[in-house]
C-alpha cells in the first residue's frame, strides 16, 4: 500500500478487561492517534503514481488528487462512527458481520488481505524504477525477486525490529515529500516552471471529466491505510470524541500535502516527461537543481520500501488469524520457533506478491488494490445504514445519514471507471474470497 500499515498489537488472552468491557489498554490520545493515521496515509504511493495520473489527466495532477480526498472523507465519516459506536479490532470485518453476518464479514476481511498483497506487488515494481537506478541498474525481476526476499526476511525476524525500521523510515518519506514542495516552490519563484499547467485537463485519450474519474481511481490508492486507523479505536482512551478528530484531521493535512506535490511537479516537470518516469518526483529535484538527485533517490527508496514491509506485516498478520480462526488452511498459522513470526503466511503472502509484481504493471497491481479496497468500503458505507436502524446500539460519532449514502455512490461511480485489465486481474481474488465466504457462513451455521 502506498501508506504503513502498522497493526496494533494483539490483546493478551488472559488480560484483565479495560474501560468499556476490552482487555485492551485504552492509552492512545487525540494527537498519537492522528499521527499514526498521518503515517499511515502519507506513504510511498505518491512517490510512484505521480507519473501515471498525470498521464490521464493532463497537466491538472492535483485535482484528481483532491476528488479523491473528498472520496475518501466520505468513507472515513463511515468509520468514524462505526469505530465510535463499535470501538473493536478487526473493524471492516467485525462491522460487516455485524451488518450482515458472516458470509459479508469474510468477503470484506479476505478483499483486505488481498489488498494487501497486491500493493505490495506494485510497490515492489515501484522500488525497481527510476528511482533505483540512480545507484544501479538491475533488471527488474531480478531487483523484485530480491527486495521481497529480504522483506520477508525482516518480517520474519520480528515485528520489533519491523517497527523500529518504520519509524524511522517514516520521517524519511514524510520529509522527503515536504523537500518535494520547496524545492518546487523556489523552482517557480526564479522563474521555472509552467503555472499554465495546472489547468491543464484532459489528454487526446481522455476528455476533463473521464480524466478526472479515471485518475481519481489511481490517486485514491494514495490514501488508503486510514481504513487500518479503526483498528485503535478499541486502545483510544476517548473514541467518541479523538478518533474523528484524528481522522478527518490526518487526511485533510495528507490532502494537503498531496495536492501541494501534485501541483508542484506538474509545474515543474513537463507533462510528457512526468508520464514518463516511473520516478517522477526525481524530476522536480533535477529541475530544482540545489539537491543531489542520488540523496532524493535514496529517500524515495526508504520511503517505497517502508510502505511494503508494513504492508506486508499487515498482510502476512491477516492470513496468519484467519488461519488461526480455521478461516484459511491451517498450515498459514504456523509459528517459527524462537522468533515467534508467521513464517509460512509470511513466505505465501510474499509469493503472491512476487508472483504479481513479475507479471504485472504499477498502474494496473494498483487499480486492483483500489478495486479490492472499493468493495471493502461498500460494506462498511453499507453497514452504517443497516446498523443504525438497530435499536438498542451504544451511542457515539454521528454522520448526517447522507455521508454514508454519497459515499456508495463514490464507491459505485470509482467502479465504474475500472479498466477491464484491472477487473481481469481482481475478480480471481473475489471468487476466491466469495467462495471462501460461503464455506465460512456454512460452518458458523452449523456451530
Amino acid at each position: 500500500m502506498p501508506g504503513s500499515h502498522t497493526p496494533p498489537a494483539p490483546a493478551s488472552q488472559s488480560a484483565p478487561p479495560g474501560a468499556g468491557g476490552t482487555p485492551l489498554r485504552r492509552s492512545v490520545g487525540t494527537g498519537a492517534l492522528l499521527l499514526f493515521i498521518l503515517g499511515d496515509v502519507l506513504g510511498a504511493g505518491v512517490y510512484v503514481l505521480a507519473g501515471q495520473i498525470a498521464g490521464i489527466v493532463g497537466g491538472a495532477v492535483w485535482v484528481p488528487l483532491v476528488v479523491a480526498l473528498l472520496m475518501a472523507l466520505l468513507t472515513a465519516g463511515s468509520y468514524a462512527e462505526l469505530a465510535t459506536r463499535f470501538p473493536r479490532a478487526g473493524a471492516s470485518s467485525h462491522y460487516a458481520t455485524l451488518a450482515f453476518g458472516p458470509f459479508v464479514g469474510f468477503l470484506v476481511g479476505f478483499c483486505m488481505l488481498s489488498a494487501g498483497i497486491v500493493s505490495v506487488g506494485a510497490l515492489a515494481l515501484g522500488f525497481a524504477g527510476d528511482y533505483l537506478d540512480a545507484f544501479v541498474s538491475w533488471p527488474v525481476p531480478v531487483v523484485v525477486t530480491v527486495f521481497l526476499a529480504l522483506l520477508a526476511a525482516l518480517n520474519m525476524r520480528g515485528i520489533s525490529e519491523s517497527l523500529g525500521v518504520n519509524r524511522v523510515a517514516t520521517i524519511i518519506e514524510v520529509g522527503g515529500l515536504a523537500l518535494i514542495i520547496v524545492l518546487g516552490l523556489i523552482v517557480v519563484a526564479r522563474g521555472g516552471g509552467d503555472l499554465s499547467r495546472l489547468t491543464q485537463l484532459g489528454t487526446p485519450e481522455h476528455g476533463p471529466l473521464t480524466a478526472v474519474l479515471a485518475g481519481t481511481v489511481l490517486a485514491f490508492y494514495s490514501y488508503v491505510g486510514f481504513e487500518t486507523s479503526a483498528n485503535l479505536a478499541e486502545e483510544t482512551r476517548d473514541p467518541a470524541r479523538s478518533y474523528p478528530r484524528a481522522l478527518f484531521g490526518a487526511l485533510v493535512i495528507a490532502g494537503l500535502v498531496y495536492a501541494l506535490v501534485g501541483a508542484v511537479a506538474s509545474a515543474v516537470v513537463p507533462t510528457d516527461q512526468l508520464a514518463g518516469s516511473s520516478a517522477p518526483l526525481l524530476q522536480v529535484v533535477r529541475a530544482a537543481g540545489i539537491v543531489p538527485p542520488v540523496l532524493f533517490s535514496a529517500i524515495a527508496l526508504v520511503a517505497v520500501a517502508n510502505g511494503a514491509l508494513l504492508t506486508g506485516i499487515m498482510s502476512s498478520r491477516l492470513a496468519y488469524g484467519m488461519a488461526r480462526d480455521g478461516l484459511l488452511p491451517r498450515l498459514l498459522a504456523r509459528v517459527l520457533p524462537g522468533r515467534r513470526t508467521p513464517w509460512v503466511a509470511i513466505l505465501v503472502t510474499t509469493a503472491l506478491s512476487l508472483g504479481l509484481a513479475l507479471t504485472g504493471t504499477i498502474e494496473v497491481l494498483a487499480g486492483a488494490m483500489v478495486l479490492l479496497l472499493l468493495v471493502v468500503f461498500l460494506g462498511v458505507n453499507a453497514s452504517v445504514l443497516v446498523l443504525r436502524r438497530r435499536s438498542g446500539e451504544a451511542e457515539g460519532f454521528r454522520v448526517p445519514i447522507v455521508v454514508p449514502v454519497l459515499a456508495i455512490a463514490s464507491c459505485l461511480l470509482l467502479l465504474t471507471q475500472v479498466e477491464a485489465e484491472v477487473w481481469r486481474l481482481g475478480l480471481p481474488f473475489l471468487a476466491v474470497a466469495a467462495l471462501l465466504a460461503a464455506v465460512a457462513a456454512w460452518r458458523a451455521r452449523r456451530a
